[in-house]
């Protein structure tokens, strides 16, 4: 991790993401859902996974991110780019409904080292919300995502 990114660390407050990877921090838990901080580096990638809740992912400063979600029955990956070049076709805010696989890390090009996002969840996030990626299970379920899904799991 870069000394940017650090300073980022150290003055957000962040903590790593066990499992899943990156660097959070809760910043607001309502009745109705729960906002983080989330930062990813290149060593520091989002695993594949899914939560039980809907989430909005919100770009905020950085390298652009590449997002991937795995529908069921959805074949190929859906890939996105979160980023602040909205002209370049790069998105400010990405919406994952509940049950959908997901991950992410820092697009192909990235020179800061970095990126800030922010994840909402509606509900609020529970403890046992999340379920990570299994590797083969995904390989036999989106033989499509073969790339997505090797780059994306531990």
């Amino acid at each position: 991790m870069n000394i940017e990114a650090q300073g980022i660390v150290a003055t957000l407050g962040l903590e790593p993401l066990p499992h899943e990877g990156g660097f959070f921090r809760q910043t607001w838990r309502g009745t109705g859902g729960s906002a983080i901080y989330f930062l990813l580096t290149p060593e520091d990638f989002s695993a594949l996974h899914r939560l039980m809740a809907d989430e909005l992912w919100h770009f905020y400063a950085g390298d652009a991110v590449e997002h991937v979600m795995l529908v069921p029955g959805g074949g190929v990956p859906r890939l996105s780019r979160l980023g602040g070049d909205v002209l370049a076709g790069e998105v400010p805010q990405l919406a994952v409904p509940a049950g959908v696989w997901q991950g992410a890390r820092l697009a192909e090009g990235a020179r800061r080292g970095w990126a800030l996002v922010g994840c909402t969840v509606t509900p609020a996030w529970e403890d046992d919300f999340s379920e990570m990626g299994k590797r083969e299970a995904l390989l036999r379920e989106f033989p499509g995502a073969a790339v997505q899904i090797r780059a994306l799991t531990r």
